[in-house]
């Protein structure tokens, strides 16, 4: 299966991350945390969320559901143990128009993991 951030394969990529591997860097976080979003991946998510942030739970079962459709990686920047990434992208709710989230996310890492903080949504 093609990996959903557009990487390769799913078993090759992301697919290692959501098996426990720890990412590389912020914007390897970032692909794996889009492709638990298009995967439904909660408990990734979530383990992947910096506790002073992350929310207590995610219930992604949106009404109509979310089909995540691609990704485009703009910026990624990083200085020692933090980082940012700005990304689009693209999705379309169930029959609905399709849509693009912008977004400048915020990383973390703590002993030697990379965390999500927060992120900036560009309305466009």
């Amino acid at each position: 299966m093609d990996c959903p951030c557009g990487l390769g394969r799913y078993d090759a990529h992301c697919g290692l991350l959501h098996g426990g591997e720890p990412a590389a860097d912020a914007q390897s976080l970032m692909r794996a945390r889009y492709s638990a979003y298009a995967l439904g991946r909660t408990d990734y998510l979530l383990a992947t969320w910096h506790p002073t942030t992350r929310p207590a739970d995610l219930d992604l079962g949106q009404d109509p559901p979310v089909r995540w459709l691609g990704l485009d990686v703009k910026r990624h920047a990083s200085e020692g143990d933090s980082a940012v990434v700005e990304f689009v992208a693209r999705y379309r709710p169930g029959g609905g128009r399709a849509g693009r989230l912008h977004e400048t996310s915020r990383f973390v890492r703590e002993r030697q993991l990379w965390l999500y903080v927060d992120g900036h949504v560009t309305d466009r």
